[in-house]
């Protein structure tokens, strides 16, 4: 194994020695006012909560929305991909948009090969901070990253000092190690391939090749950003890409924007291609382009303007090639803009060229993070309100017939009271017969609820995966995987069509039953939405897409590979349990939200029943109490009528404020994004 390569860098300055604007990008302002719009607006949903549980208006099902939406609030991550070849500098411009403020290079950038294996950096405050490694001797274990993470076991932890950032940056030469290995081992570990001579690295004159040393690295951080929901995913080359299905199929597909990065000098080589091709060619991807090293088009003999054209020729070949946008294809040179950050040098920057590509991605990628929590939020907040009007308008009609009564006991005799009181003990035996009849329908409820679960359930994605894998072994060479993957995915359709059909089944047997029964006995019994399924649809949809690149004759060859076929159906199993999971919580909730309003209504019908006798009783035991009965009744109507104008204004202030901090960023963000506008270089060159 070789020693990890040494680490030159830029003259180190501390953090906060750097001029403002400079160490900071737009994108990490706009990171900024993200997580300070998420805090605002998750203290607008716990006061809303608070206020609910205080007044008695907040049920189990309740209490799991808002739980569900707290967490994706605090949890929220921003994940950005960086993929290159070799040599393309994608390190460096990681270093420069969001660790100038280090004052020197966190992540390893030196010529030649340095990152070896894909390095996530994120922050868990529930993890120590440290640097963690999965030796690439894993694969030959068939366990995909997935299933490895949660064990420790088969990781190495380098541990890491938050006050001395100079510790993060020799931890992390340890990502640049290699190791030789026989071309056996490294055709079990993925790296070689007979029939693709290509792609193989040099072998020694001992016939030996290099292999990375790792086969994933984990750094846990607290850097501000990575602490705000930023998780940076910083991948080696096509060979170590293609080597390992979970980076392919699992951590680029699901990134928010995966930023491409080749060199200028070059332009789009027969590698970065094959990449591009293999890997990124999905338009459901959000893609941008990166020409770094555009420093090395620098000519003495020519004028900067036909430089500058030399660099807008290659942006729009670039893009003519790929396949997309040209605004979607930056120039620039992640060298000096670091080297400008780290120095506040505000005109090397701006020659640099990086403000655009910052721009783009906090302009085109956050505002959309917003209008997705947004929509979580709203919904979640408006389903909490509809429900809490519920039990208040019933509340105020217990109040209603109350009042009604006790009016109507005005100058009564005794007797007229015990007639009262043997009506409302006939009332509370006719009440009671309904609660047969609703456990009943709770018990049919329950039973399509175990027929609609059991279709998404995993014992049946396990048995329609290993169909699937003995139609593909049934032919050599996995020649009928396509079609075997195929038809997986029409049957992983038909469950999830056959299960939304059941749900309509339990919503049109439930709103026919709380019909009736709000007919007979003055229930306010009420239906949400069915669960909307064909947003899971859509990611079968998009599964499938990812998944069955893997399985046409160009990459049979892959897929023969020791071991990548059981990482396949592993990743496979793994994303498809999660769809299906997510489904069927769905369903659950809304089955849950459903019952749980019937079992609140019964109780809240019983404590009326029994406060209309207790004060028929106290109104018998003494005739003056009658007013004071009455009038204890129409303050609490009275505060059941200022609690709903309460929780409608609660509520409305949090949708409000949500939908105005989604369209309306900070105003020192909306500075920093105008002031890159008007300093883009790329604008000036096209």
């Amino acid at each position: 194994m070789t020693t990890p390569r040494s680490q030159p860098s830029v003259s180190p300055a501390p953090p906060h020695s750097l001029p403002n604007g400079l160490a900071r990008s737009p994108i990490a302002d706009s990171l900024d006012a993200l997580a300070s719009w998420r805090a605002e607006l998750e203290r607008h949903v716990v006061q809303l909560g608070r206020s609910l549980a205080d007044q008695d208006l907040l049920d189990d099902s309740d209490s799991t929305l808002l739980a569900g939406l707290r967490e994706r609030l605090a949890a929220d991550k921003l994940v950005l991909a960086f993929v290159a070849e070799f040599s393309r500098g994608k390190s460096e411009l990681i270093n420069a948009i969001f660790f100038a403020d280090a004052g020197r290079r966190v992540l390893p950038a030196t010529p030649g090969r340095t990152t070896m294996c894909p390095v996530e950096l994120r922050f868990e405050a529930s993890l120590p901070p440290r640097l963690s490694l999965l030796p690439i001797e894993t694969r030959l274990r068939g366990l995909s990253l997935t299933e490895l993470r949660p064990r420790d076991e088969h990781w190495q932890h380098v541990p890491l000092d938050p006050a001395q950032p100079q510790t993060l940056v020799q931890a992390l030469g340890a990502v640049t190690r290699t190791q030789r290995v026989s071309v056996e081992q490294a055709t079990a570990l993925g790296f070689w391939s007979d029939s693709q001579p290509e792609d193989n690295p040099p072998q020694a004159e001992d016939g030996s090749v290099e292999v990375p040393a790792w086969r994933h690295a984990v750094i846990n951080y607290p850097h501000p950003l990575l602490q705000r929901g930023l998780v940076v995913i910083d991948t080696p080359g096509l060979n170590a890409v293609g080597a390992e299905p979970e980076l392919t199929l699992g951590m680029l597909p699901s990134a928010h924007a995966v930023v491409f990065v080749l060199a200028a000098d070059t332009g789009v080589t027969r590698s970065d291609l094959a990449i591009w091709r293999e890997h990124l060619g999905q338009s459901s991807l959000e893609r941008f382009v990166v020409l770094n090293k555009i420093d090395a088009l620098a000519d003495p003999l020519a004028t900067r303007e036909a430089v500058d054209a030399q660099i807008e020729q290659q942006r729009q070949t670039t893009a003519e090639t790929l396949g997309v946008a040209s605004e979607r294809v930056f120039a620039l040179s992640a060298r000096e803009a670091l080297a400008a950050r780290v120095e506040g040098n505000a005109p090397a920057l701006e020659a640099s060229r990086l403000p655009p590509l910052e721009l783009a991605l906090a302009e085109q990628l956050l505002p959309r993070r917003r209008q997705l929590l947004v929509q979580s939020a709203v919904g979640v907040v408006q389903q909490l309100r509809l429900s809490a009007t519920r039990r208040l308008a019933d509340r105020r009609r217990q109040h209603a017939e109350q009042l009604m009564e006790l009016r109507g006991l005005r100058g009564k005799s005794g007797a007229k009271l015990r007639m009262m009181l043997e009506r409302v003990d006939v009332e509370v035996a006719d009440f009671e017969r309904c609660t047969a009849r609703l456990a009943a329908l709770r018990a049919v409820q329950a039973k399509i609820l175990r027929t609609v679960l059991s279709g998404l359930g995993s014992d049946t994605l396990r048995s329609e995966v290993a169909a699937m894998q003995a139609a593909m072994g049934a032919k050599p060479l996995n020649l009928g995987a396509r079609g075997a993957f195929d038809t997986l995915v029409l049957r992983l359709r038909a469950a999830l069509a056959h299960s939304r059909k059941q749900a309509d089944e339990m919503r049109q047997m439930l709103e026919a039953s709380f019909r009736q029964l709000n007919t007979e006995f003055g229930f306010a019994f009420s239906l949400g939405p069915t669960p909307d399924l064909k947003s899971f649809e859509a990611e079968i949809e998009l599964i499938a897409q990812n998944y069955g690149r893997y399985l046409g004759i160009s990459q049979a060859w892959r897929m023969a590979a020791p071991g990548f076929a059981e990482q396949f159906r592993r990743m496979l199993l793994s994303k498809l349990r999660v769809v299906f999971e997510n489904a069927a919580a769905e369903l659950e909730l809304w089955s849950k939200s459903a019952s749980s309003q019937v079992e609140v209504q019964l109780s809240e019908r019983r404590r009326g029943f029994m406060r209309r006798r207790e004060a028929l009783q106290r109104v018998q035991a003494a005739a003056g109490e009658l007013e004071q009965r009455i009038s204890e009744v129409q303050v609490q109507d009275e505060n059941h009528a200022a609690m709903q104008q309460r929780l409608d204004s609660v509520a409305a202030g949090v949708i409000s404020r949500a939908q105005r901090l989604a369209h309306d960023p900070a105003p020192e963000v909306a500075e920093s994004l105008q002031a890159a506008t008007a300093r883009s270089p790329q604008q000036d060159a096209a």
